[in-house]
């Protein structure tokens, strides 16, 4: 199948490299806003101007929209999703049902295939939920993020007035993630359950004191966690907290039995290195299988919930039977 990235941001390069590993895949080409002889791709792969997307709908099977959820995908993934069969990692939760009915429309235009939301959360992390409470109906779900670069907390914090850089990690406090896996079912606000934790490079003359405070009192960022705020220099920022790390739990707690007798706990967790690259993976398998849909007849906007495991694999039905059942 051949695939093609439309942004070369953390998350373009991700998938770059997740396709030069898959055995079944060719990338074709980046598209990107910027001028194309500015970027130079990891693999090699052509760069293009996105304005060029449309002389190549009958060249590409799958296209990767790898854009912010904020502004990008909004517009993009409806407006591609007319010409192309897309791939998105759409990831504000809460507006995931309004994006599916735009793009759902846009994509039975013209007979095309899209997913959005893949990665791990939304995406794996969505999957386990659902077949936890499945299992479990009679439960309870908690998740917990990190310990990891939370990139939209950080880009935050660099809107305040004298901070040069900052990273901010996401941390599950341990005693509420003790509770929940020994069964106990914890009532948990937000706060209860994360805290955070700044890294900060100040510039110089800056009101440290200042910054600190507008830190832990901004609105829907950390008014309502415990936040630790400490200055280091650039040095310190690229030496000690380059990487872009992440992960979490997914927990589902219930019970079996006439009375509710026996308590079970199912827990999915990941520790991710690399947070783009892994959600990269993710995207670049679900890609596999839209087009593996889109051969047998399907069309519209689907989700992680829509895809038998089947379709993810590039080995064949009997040879998962074989080694994977």
């Amino acid at each position: 199948m051949k695939l093609a990235i439309y942004g070369y941001g953390n998350l373009g390069r991700g998938v770059e490299c997740a396709a030069h590993l898959a055995p079944d895949m060719e990338l074709v080409g980046v598209f990107t806003r910027r001028a194309p002889e500015t970027l130079k791709t990891l693999t090699g792969v052509p760069v293009y101007s996105v304005n060029d997307i449309l002389d190549f709908k009958d060249k590409v099977d799958v296209l990767i929209i790898c854009g912010g959820s904020a502004t990008d995908l909004p517009e993009m993934t409806p407006s591609l999703a007319e010409h192309f069969n897309v791939v998105d990692s759409f990831d504000t939760h809460a507006a995931i049902p309004q994006h599916f009915a735009n793009v759902d429309a846009a994509a039975k235009k013209n007979g095309n295939i899209a997913l959005i939301s893949a990665g791990w959360d939304p995406g794996m992390f969505s999957l386990n939920r659902l077949y936890a409470s499945a299992i479990l109906p009679n439960g309870q779900d908690y998740t917990f993020w990190g310990r990891g670069v939370s990139q939209g907390h950080s880009d935050a914090i660099r809107r305040i007035d004298g901070v040069l850089d900052a990273r901010q990690y996401t941390v599950p406090i341990p005693e509420a993630l003790a509770a929940v896996r020994a069964g106990e079912n914890p009532t948990l606000t937000t706060g209860e359950k994360h805290r955070r934790e700044c890294y900060v490079v100040a510039e110089d003359g800056a009101d440290l004191d200042r910054i600190e405070r507008e830190i832990k009192t901004m609105p829907n960022y950390f008014a309502d966690y415990e936040t630790s705020v400490t200055f280091i220099t650039k040095e310190e920022l690229m030496r000690d907290h380059s990487g872009i790390p992440h992960g979490g739990s997914v927990i589902r707690t219930g019970v079996t039995g006439l009375e509710g007798e026996n308590k079970h706990v199912i827990e999915y967790s990941l520790k991710l290195d690399s947070n783009p690259e892994f959600t990269a993976s993710v995207i670049v398998a679900f890609a596999r299988a839209i087009n593996k849909m889109h051969l047998r007849g399907d069309m519209g906007c689907k989700t992680v919930f829509d895809i038998a495991p089947v379709d993810l694999s590039p080995l064949s039905p009997e040879e998962l039977r074989a080694h994977m059942l």
